[in-house]
């Protein structure tokens, strides 16, 4: 048995695959702790999974900022000191970082005492942790097609998102009925991510006499703080009514994916990892503030492998035609799923975990002792 520790928290792109691989290592037989953060997403997503064991660590964001960017560093120095102990203290065997604020503080502490660590970018323009780290790291896992000039060709592997075993395909009338949804109508779902999309969120609730009245049901999902109205009872237009939510939070994700006809969504690797597991065609509107415009990028790979369209958010106005042209054209809707079919063949997470056991059986091997960790 090994045990790994897997540095995820932040968001909900970094927690989910980190979840996901957390439950791979145990079902081989392996000890996992998710490092993550103090934000209210981790709490809220963790809740669901009381079988894992996890820490806290405190962190906030890289910013350019000048008072931001002075938290930022003293932050991450305390998270190092933290690290450094909390790697003392377990002895993992070896280190896994998702990107974001929780991994360069515990990445750099495993390097100083020894410790083999990997990196995973699931985003298409690999994020600063990644650009920062990859240097120091066994392993980067990469997206296909994607290289980095600071980490050496023989420790990049080109892999996928690791999904959450919940996610996969379902009946979508089992979907419906186990969300109280309506199985006749057609149902369009609106994500915008861990932190939840404004702006989508608004063009939802400005949409939806119109979306009603076409007998297309809504479900959006607000995001944490962003409001939560529950349900809407409208009508079609010959009288029929159709109810639409709108909640700040769900852990049934895999069920609402399988449900929905149609998803809008902003871009993160994440939630367009899920959509290609579930085979749920849609509509991408990239966040315009991400990070080196990595939602853009993710989105245009996206629609070129024919899993759905793209958006910009400066273009809202032309969404409402673009979800009805998508979303009652049932020919449309069956070449997109068969596309995300053939986008999900590699299984990303297996491969992650036949490497990350190499490498870890690798490093004992060159070493007379474990690790030379001393408490």
């Amino acid at each position: 048995m090994s045990r790994f520790l897997i540095s995820c928290g932040g968001t909900g792109g970094h927690l989910s695959p980190g979840i996901s691989l957390a439950e791979g290592l145990a079902a081989r037989g392996h000890e996992a702790v998710l490092l993550v953060s103090r934000k209210r997403v981790d709490s809220r997503l963790l809740e669901k999974y009381p079988h894992l064991r996890f820490e806290r660590m405190a962190g906030t964001g890289f910013s350019l900022h000048p008072l931001k960017f002075l938290q930022c560093l003293v932050s991450q120095t305390a998270a190092f000191f933290t690290c450094l102990r909390l790697i003392r203290s377990l002895q993992p065997d070896g280190i896994v970082g998702f990107g974001g604020f929780t991994s360069a503080p515990v990445v750099l502490a495993g390097r100083c005492l020894g410790v083999p660590t990997a990196l995973h970018e699931s985003n298409r323009v690999p994020g600063l942790a990644i650009r920062a780290l990859g240097r120091f790291a066994q392993r980067v896992y990469l997206p296909t097609g994607i290289r980095l000039a600071s980490v050496r060709a023989v420790a990049t592997r080109h892999v996928g998102l690791p999904v959450r075993r919940e996610f996969s395909r379902r009946p979508p009338a089992a979907a419906r009925a186990a969300l109280a949804l309506d199985p006749n109508q057609k149902l369009l779902v609106i994500l915008g991510g861990s932190q939840g999309a404004g702006a989508l969120n608004d063009w939802a609730r400005r949409q939806l006499e119109y979306f009603a009245a076409e007998g297309v049901q809504v479900y959006c999902v607000t995001g944490l703080g962003k409001g939560d109205d529950g349900a809407v009872d409208l009508c079609t237009k010959t009288g029929a009514p159709v109810r639409s939510h709108f909640v700040a939070f769900s852990d049934r994700v895999g069920e609402l994916l399988s449900a929905a006809d149609l998803v809008v969504s902003r871009a993160g690797a994440g939630t367009l990892a899920e959509l290609i597991r579930c085979e749920t065609p849609a509509i991408l509107v990239p966040y315009p503030q991400a990070a080196d415009d990595h939602q853009r990028a993710n989105a245009a790979f996206f629609e070129r492998q024919g899993g759905g369209i793209v958006v910009e958010q400066t273009q809202l106005g032309q969404l409402h035609a673009e979800v009805c042209d998508v979303i009652f054209n049932d020919w449309l809707l069956r070449k997109f799923r068969g596309n995300l079919q053939r986008m999900d063949r590699a299984n990303s997470l297996e491969l992650m975990l036949r490497d990350l056991e190499e490498i870890v059986t690798n490093h004992r091997g060159d070493l007379p002792a474990a690790h030379g960790l001393v408490a």
